[in-house]
């Protein structure tokens, strides 16, 4: 018998409790600017499902501009998953949680087809394999329009913002299989599965949105 004591869930911040919603500093800084990004990317009535949805405060923002989306946010972290909940019951289209973890295989299996897969700040704090479950994932729930919005830090060679590369440093001494990850990576990952990278949108911080979408047969 396994007798490890459960993980602690990730969070690189201290997070503010009010209820059961919780609140991220960083979600207060980018939800704004990200819904502004991602607005007009999404179709009429989308059907979104976010990945690590963390405090849930993406969907609140999108959904606050976007009131016809159907936006499903999902978190292996159980409070986060409250916190999410609790959004759900106070804005429109916000819809319950998920329990999903994108490094297990299978992940999809029974989910319905969605427009866009979203996932925020998770791929630098998850192993590669999160990454590689969420772009084969991608794979089979979204439909021929589908569209990828990733967001988040990323490592670019020589046009690298040193903040980044310091960034990358100190996640990979808190956990060896975290790290900032190389776009052109993550932009070969998401093509091998069928993506090809629409738009790269430079954000504040040094973060960036990357749009991905079917790459034509």
């Amino acid at each position: 018998m396994d007798k490890r004591p459960p993980e602690k869930p990730i969070a690189m911040e201290l997070r503010e409790t009010v209820d059961e919603k919780l609140y991220s500093p960083s979600a207060a800084r980018n939800s704004a600017v990200i819904a502004d990004v991602l607005s007009p990317v999404l179709a009429s009535q989308a059907r979104v499902l976010e990945i690590g949805s963390g405090t849930g405060e993406h969907a609140e923002a999108v959904c606050s501009v976007r009131p016809d989306i159907k936006w499903t946010p999902s978190d292996p972290d159980e409070l986060s998953r409250r916190s999410q909940a609790a959004r759900a019951r106070e804005t429109g289209g916000v819809q319950a949680p998920l329990e999903l973890d994108v490094s297990v295989p299978g992940w999809t299996q029974d989910l319905p087809e969605f427009d866009a897969l979203v996932c925020c700040n998770v791929i630098h704090i998850s192993p590669w394999t999160a990454a590689e479950g969420l772009a084969r994932g991608a794979a089979d729930i979204l439909g021929t329009e589908g569209r990828i919005f990733l967001y988040g830090p990323f490592l670019e060679g020589a046009d690298t913002a040193p903040s980044n590369l310091e960034f990358d440093t100190s996640l990979k001494a808190r956990n060896p299989q975290w790290g900032v990850r190389a776009l052109q990576d993550v932009t070969q990952l998401f093509a091998h599965n069928g993506f090809h990278l629409e738009k790269r949108i430079a954000m504040p911080a040094n973060n960036l949105s990357l749009i991905f979408s079917r790459a034509q047969r």
